[in-house]
């Protein structure tokens, strides 16, 4: 596991970002439909100052919000091209949100037919975060007897020690349980297990998409090279985030796009096209520290 300082708690951070991402084709395509989310959120404890998206070959373009509260551009690209790039823009000023709260919610007010009606598709299964039998053996003797609240982060601590972070040891389509098997994976995968853990032991949790500054004494005005993240809230009397690759709470220099059951919500970006298959994927993400 790589784990990176955080910012200091109680802190802001303006950071501008540049998200590029794309494919090369091995020929020509007709006509491409897109859907990109690479627009921060704006919540209690993060502000979008500024954010354009812009797409190569040219594309008229739309917005809209997802069920889950995502933003979401959508693009058609009709001119024949063999590449397609799309570079998202922004400024954003974070903070470090308050402490949660001790939480007297116990196992019976999340059992309670309201909660489960309320939060039922952030407690059901998915394929992508199921994390099947032998995992959930484990984190049984590690969350006896805790209440809802401590579980949480308990299962987040216990993904961080028992797997590690290996670039290239799992695929984008890999599950939980294929990760959990292997214990190796990048942030995607340590959030899927986590996710799944914790719906399967009967508290609300939700995949979260967006950035991890990679510096946390990155000086103002200079540029890092970064990459996107992924990390995970539970529910237990009030919404909590942690990030499991790096084995400690969401602060400052974390900024939030996207959030849904698994990475299958908040894609950066999804489409179909017609022509040869095939296409390369490339990303690139900087950070510049402006405040």
């Amino acid at each position: 596991m790589t784990v990176l300082p955080s910012v200091a708690a109680g802190t802001a951070a303006r950071l501008g970002i540049v998200h590029s991402t794309g494919f090369r084709y091995p020929g020509t395509v007709v006509t491409s439909y897109n859907e990109a989310r690479m627009t921060p959120l704006t919540t209690p404890w993060q502000t979008t100052l500024e954010a354009r998206l812009e797409v190569s070959p040219q594309a008229s373009t739309y917005r809209y919000w997802d069920y889950w509260g995502t933003q979401v551009t959508a693009f058609d690209v009709r001119p024949r091209h063999d590449r397609l790039t799309v570079t998202a823009r922004s400024v954003v000023e974070t903070f470090s949100p308050p402490a949660p709260t001790v939480s007297d919610v116990g196992w019976e007010a999340l059992r309670a037919p309201a909660t489960l009606d309320r939060y039922a598709e952030l407690l059901a299964p998915t394929p992508r975060t199921e994390p099947g039998e032998p995992a959930m053996e484990q984190v049984r003797e590690r969350v006896a007897g805790v209440a809802p609240a401590a579980t949480g982060e308990r299962v987040c601590a216990w993904v961080s020690e028992v797997m590690d972070y290996v670039p290239g040891a799992t695929g984008v389509h890999t599950s939980a349980e294929e990760a959990w098997a292997v214990r190796k994976g990048v942030c995607q995968d340590m959030a899927h297990v986590a996710v799944g853990v914790l719906r399967r032991l009967g508290v609300p949790a939700r995949y979260v998409s967006g950035y991890l500054l990679p510096r946390a004494d990155l000086p103002v005005g200079e540029t890092v090279r970064g990459e996107s993240h992924a990390w995970v809230e539970w529910w237990a009397g009030e919404w909590q985030a942690w990030d499991p690759t790096n084995g400690r709470r969401v602060g400052p220099d974390h900024v939030l796009v996207g959030r849904g059951r698994d990475y299958d919500d908040v894609p950066p970006l999804r489409g179909v096209y017609a022509g040869p298959g095939g296409g390369e994927l490339f990303v690139s993400v900087e950070f510049t520290r402006l405040a």
